[in-house]
């Protein structure tokens, strides 16, 4: 086997299948969700379970009970401590995460207290930041969090197309303060936007729908995830 290089290529998967699949095509890890009309929320500790068993790459649980970037109320955030702490308990050791106040701030109470659960263990902010008031302000504000190693972006609320630029200023500011966390593109991503995000440094990115050529109600492709991780190591 060649010598693969460092970009890391995360695929959404949706149960077993699709976890075999993009292991199989070369993912390096997963980001496990269910109901994809939400745009991805927490799935069931089972699911989990079922897909940790199939596969020996790394996998991040989505923590989500509801569509939008609202954590909701105190009773809410509760369940969703529950929720991470019974996911820890089946083995889970990494998460995604992201909350919004309503002022288009994070939402510090919220995800700290989750962030508190996960004692240590590793995270993605996930697009929430796409839909902040103020991205800066928001990277700073949670700089300090335990266990925070990568935001998940597109750069823009409508996807990498229009994120770009911000994507690559933002790729510049790597090691700043706030900035430590890894860059990891996703959000309409296209294998055209690979070369100048690659030059410029971001080295993960994040793929659904481009893992599924007949669209969401099929599973993933390995093939499909194959030309991305051969256009990664190219």
């Amino acid at each position: 086997m060649s010598e693969r290089k460092s970009a890391l290529l995360e695929v959404i998967a949706l149960g077993v299948e699709d976890a075999v699949a993009a292991q199989a095509g070369g993912a390096d890890r997963l980001e496990l969700v269910t109901d994809m009309a939400a745009d991805g929320l927490t799935p069931p500790v089972e699911t989990f379970a079922a897909i940790r068993a199939s596969v020996d790459i790394p996998l991040r649980v989505m923590l989500r009970r509801a569509d939008g970037f609202a954590a909701g109320d105190a009773e809410d955030v509760a369940a969703l401590v529950r929720v991470a702490r019974e996911l820890r308990a089946a083995g889970a050791g990494e998460f995604v995460l992201g909350f919004l106040d309503e002022h288009g701030g994070p939402d510090l109470a919220a995800v700290e207290r989750i962030a508190a659960e996960l004692d240590g263990c590793r995270w993605t902010f996930h697009r929430a930041i796409d839909r902040a008031a103020d991205r800066d302000a928001l990277r700073k504000q949670l700089a300090d969090l335990p266990g925070l190693d990568a935001y998940l972006t597109a750069g823009s609320a409508a996807g990498v197309d229009d994120g770009l630029p911000t994507l690559l200023a933002e790729a510049a500011r790597t090691g700043e303060p706030g900035y430590e966390p890894r860059i990891m593109v996703g959000g309409g991503l296209r294998l055209d936007h690979l070369p100048p995000l690659l030059a410029a440094g971001v080295d993960a990115f994040h793929i659904g729908g481009a893992a599924r050529p007949e669209g969401w109600t099929a599973p993933v492709s390995a093939k499909a995830v194959r030309e991305w991780r051969e256009a990664l190591d190219a």
